[in-house]
């Protein structure tokens, strides 16, 4: 068989996702195949570091929106992120996945504090590092906190699984002429606002040259398809 393509990767997993089809909490058959295409990364030898969004609970800026003061809003959504942070590391674990969630915002009594240091160590060692809190500050999306942790533990690339098959000119569930991309630069992802990550998320991938996979999440196999470097989505970059 031949060598992945990347060797480590930081996979960034929307909350909504885990939730199937019912919108909100967990799905754990979904969890359970997400889980088990991880579990087929670790056993090719790729570290995988993780981030996964809290939409399946609460999402700051949507939910809060004119009810709720912005930075206490924001930080629930940090608060969802934990726990769909811990929710994946039991199943993981329960598939035989060495794993650890490390936190943003300090919570010893749940997981470890994010130290740079400390996640390559544990990647480098064959376990799963899944991080939570986001960046740590209120006004930034789980994006730009996959696109950072990305950027300091030096993946090779972004895979962002999402609730589409890539990257299109146009919102394809609105735009039935929409056209799909195999490839597209960072430039013309923040040009034409296409709605890939926001706009924080995309400049830093840009401006430190890690390039990002968009594929689609309905089949996690995908996710061992993207490492092994087969055409699963769109790579912006």
């Amino acid at each position: 068989m031949a060598a992945p393509k990347y060797k480590r990767v930081l996979l960034k997993i929307s909350g909504e996702a885990l939730s199937g089809d019912k919108g909100r909490g967990y799905d754990f058959d979904v969890v359970g195949r997400v889980c088990d295409a991880i579990k087929e990364c670790v056993d090719l030898g790729v570290q995988v570091g993780v981030v996964v969004g809290g939409g399946n609970f609460w999402r700051g800026l949507k939910d809060g929106a004119e009810k709720m003061q912005r930075v206490r809003a924001d930080h629930m959504g940090m608060l969802a992120t934990v726990m769909n942070a811990l929710a994946v590391s039991d199943v993981l674990e329960q598939k035989g996945v060495d794993a650890r969630v490390q936190t943003a915002i300090e919570m010893r009594g749940v997981a470890e504090p994010y130290v740079r240091a400390e996640a390559v160590r544990h990647l480098e060692a064959g376990r799963v590092v899944i991080f939570g809190c986001g960046t740590g500050n209120p006004y930034f999306s789980t994006d730009t906190g996959a696109a950072l942790r990305a950027v300091e533990i030096d993946a090779d690339v972004i895979l962002l699984a999402k609730n589409v098959d890539g990257v299109y000119s146009a919102d394809p569930a609105k735009d039935p002429t929409a056209v799909k991309y195999d490839a597209i630069s960072y430039e013309d992802v923040l040009a034409q606002r296409l709605q890939v990550m926001d706009s924080t998320a995309t400049s830093l991938a840009m401006d430190n040259h890690v390039p990002v996979l968009v594929f689609a999440l309905k089949d996690p196999k995908n996710i061992v398809r993207a490492v092994n470097g087969e055409n699963v989505g769109t790579v912006v970059g």
